[in-house]
């Protein structure tokens, strides 16, 4: 089998030339035109020196473009990087010259930050600027997206392809320096691209198998809502056009346009980033209601629903199942879980796994039902680290033989064959030698009817080592009841879990894909006095 991402789309688009692919605003581009767009990408970047084992940055938000670049980098078995739009020069100049960038596709209005970083990296020798509603420098020396497309040919290019190409995505730059995570092509098919099924677990017969049960039947709409630079939304994205589907794109999160597109397109799937998207998109419907009757399944990946969020969007939506995914670049799909109301927010999110994971001892070995452990990964795993072999080394170990990934995630197996989530290892605040997981304090602040969002840091303190402490973000104007949220946490954690100090802001930022920003979060804190001690 091929099992290359571009042969995987190209079936799709030789059983169902005339479905329509992608829908961005008034535009509605079919399987067809889509293919043979990026046919003559590829043929451009074919033409300026873009081969096999290429590698072409992507710096660009959700648009029709994004997908034509993705697909015709996969034609040539040239491996796109993404990048985050939201970096600036250092960060970009960084980026560019770790992933030994070739060439640059992205967006006119980020074509600032791309001059400024380009002038560091002086081997990115090619550049495409794609038209927006920004005006693109005078100085901007790239090749205009539009112009690049003209007159060239819209036969497939003929260039071998095989399961082995490399599928590579950037991730981290909240905690860390970003870090390419790289995968053979039908490892992440397998893992996250339909290649298993996600729910019965079972290997598809064949490379043609999701094109031709998608052409069997009527296709459905999902709507993509995170940047195509995390895998939260580029595989989706790929396991809908796989088999059929048309896929929304909005350059932007924007909850009252989408309520609008739900209205207009009536999507079936809704695609979301946990609560940083649930909790905006909530508050949009509330504000204007529209008919989302369409709407079977809200599916959150990237980062997990709290428990408030899961009985909001359960009561509002009643018809669609809501469903929480995890996994990482790092490990691909790890399980599913679906969302029941009202069970206790202090615990940590319960998933069915799938794909070979497991809960794992510090050696890498399984732990009994009810012991705590490391979340790891056999089976489809990444080849390691771009360019980082004793971090890959760390990570990617090998037990008994078999190769398997060790997370920072620290998981407990239950005796029924699922697994709780508990908190990132990475995130773990020491206090007085007792461990508190990061996100399982966030869960509680964020069940409080007082708190929008909220991120738990750890703050120095002479006695304990460290200390517990937040920065929220109010759901009402107004002063918050200390006294009240800080019952709320001790009644549903343990007393040295309560944020000892917390600073309230406006919004909390967070990354693309809907992460807290750790980096911000501390230097928001940095010098500032909070505005509230507890005792």
């Amino acid at each position: 089998m091929a099992n290359n991402f571009a042969d995987l789309f190209e079936h799709a688009v030789d059983a169902m030339p005339d479905r329509t692919a992608v829908l961005q605003g008034e535009r509605r581009v079919r399987f067809a035109e889509l293919d043979a767009r990026a046919n003559r990408l590829a043929d451009h970047l074919a033409a300026s020196g873009i081969g096999a084992g290429a590698h072409v940055g992507f710096q660009m938000h959700n648009s029709v473009e994004t997908m034509e670049t993705l697909i015709a980098c996969f034609k040539l078995a040239a491996v796109p990087i993404n990048i985050n739009y939201r970096y600036g020069p250092a960060e970009l100049a960084y980026v560019y010259d770790n992933a030994d960038l070739d060439a640059l596709v992205y967006h006119a209005c980020y074509a600032e930050a791309v001059r400024a970083a380009r002038s560091r990296v002086p081997r990115v020798r090619h550049a495409l600027c794609v038209d927006d509603d920004t005006v693109r420098p005078a100085e901007d020396d790239a090749v205009p997206y539009e112009s690049a497309l003209a007159d060239r040919p819209t036969a497939r290019p003929s260039v071998p392809r095989g399961p082995d190409d490399l599928f590579m995505m950037y991730t981290g730059g909240t905690t860390g320096l970003p870090k390419g995570v790289m995968w053979r092509q039908e490892d992440m098919w397998r893992v996250l691209g339909g290649g298993i099924d996600f729910y019965t677990g079972e290997p598809v017969a064949d490379e043609y198998q999701q094109s031709r049960i998608g052409a069997a039947g009527d296709p459905s709409t999902w709507f993509v809502l995170p940047p195509l630079i995390h895998a939260a939304a580029m595989m989706p994205t790929f396991t809908a056009l796989w088999s059929g589907n048309a896929v929304i794109f909005q350059r932007r999160f924007d909850p009252e346009a989408v309520w609008a597109g739900v209205a207009r397109h009536r999507p079936q799937v809704l695609v979301i980033t946990g609560d940083a998207m649930a909790r905006p998109l909530i508050d949009a419907y509330r504000r204007r209601p529209v008919d989302a009757s369409s709407l079977l399944a809200i599916a959150s990946g990237a980062a997990l629903l709290s428990q408030a969020m899961k009985n909001t969007l359960l009561e509002t939506f009643p018809a669609a199942v809501v469903s929480d995914s995890i996994g990482s670049s790092e490990t691909g799909f790890g399980g599913i879980g679906f969302a029941q109301k009202d069970d206790d927010p202090a615990r940590g999110p319960r998933v069915r796994t799938g794909r070979g994971a497991v809960v794992v001892d510090d050696d890498g070995r399984p732990v009994p039902p009810g012991a705590e452990g490391w979340l790891a990964k056999t089976g489809a795993v990444p080849l390691g680290y771009y360019k980082d072999p004793g971090k890959s080394e760390r990570l990617f170990k090998s037990v008994d033989g078999a190769r398997v990934v060790v997370t920072d995630d620290r998981a407990r197996a239950e005796a029924d064959g699922t697994v709780t989530l508990i908190g990132r290892g990475n995130m773990v605040v020491n206090t007085g030698g007792e461990k508190v997981f990061v996100e399982e304090v966030e869960g509680v602040l964020k069940a409080n009817a007082q708190i929008y969002d909220a991120v738990v840091v750890g703050v120095p303190h002479e006695r304990w080592g460290h200390q517990v402490a937040a920065v929220v973000a109010g759901a009402e104007p107004g002063p918050i009841d200390f006294g009240a949220l800080e019952q709320h946490v001790r009644d549903h954690l343990a007393g040295y879990k309560v944020p000892k100090q917390i600073w309230v802001t406006d919004a909390i930022v967070r990354s693309p894909s809907g992460k807290p920003d750790y980096r911000w979060a501390a230097g928001h804190i940095a010098g500032r006095a909070p505005d509230h001690r507890s005792a």
